[in-house]
């Protein structure tokens, strides 16, 4: 098994499309690239803590490549906001990859610079990760937890949705 930790606005929006994907085998909504330990969600919302909301997800390379997942991750969000995702506004909510190796490090590097190349202005924070902070437990599996929520319905099933057309064959 392999890990990829990965922002791109509320993560309870990347968790719901990436628990899809097959060669997944778990996703934790969490926090990371911020300067408090043990941050409290509020610290994160506040942004006094630095980190943004992010998912770490467990995945089997033989059925998904970590390239796969930065396909589908720059689909599934909009890497040209700067430290937002819509209506979700704040560093917590930045567009960030926290690399785990140098091999991760290239392959976000080379995804990043195709999307350069394609005229999209990509403003992907690449990081280092030094340390992941799991979310408070209400946060974990979301969606599927409450799929009444407003946001939920407004928000997460669009990108759902979108996934499920886009990547049949990989969910």
């Amino acid at each position: 098994m392999q890990i990829a930790v990965l922002g791109g606005g509320c993560f309870w929006c990347l968790e719901a499309v990436f628990q899809r994907v097959k060669g997944v085998r778990k996703v934790i909504s969490g926090y990371s690239g911020g300067r408090r330990p043990n941050p409290s969600y509020e610290q994160v919302c506040t942004g006094v803590s630095g980190h943004a909301e992010v998912v770490e997800i467990e995945f089997d390379e033989n059925i998904i490549s970590f390239e796969e997942l930065l396909d589908i991750f720059f689909d599934i969000h909009d890497p040209t906001q700067l430290n937002r995702q819509g209506n979700d506004v704040g560093t917590q909510y930045r567009s960030v990859i926290f690399y785990l190796d140098e091999y991760q490090k290239e392959i976000a590097l080379k995804k990043i610079n195709e999307l350069k190349e394609k005229g999209i202005n990509v403003v992907t924070e690449l990081s280092p990760l030094e340390v992941f902070y799991p979310a408070e437990e209400y946060h974990q599996n979301y969606y599927n937890q409450n799929p009444q929520n407003p946001y939920c319905h407004y928000v997460i099933t669009p990108k759902v949705e979108k996934f499920l057309r886009k990547y049949s064959e990989t969910n």
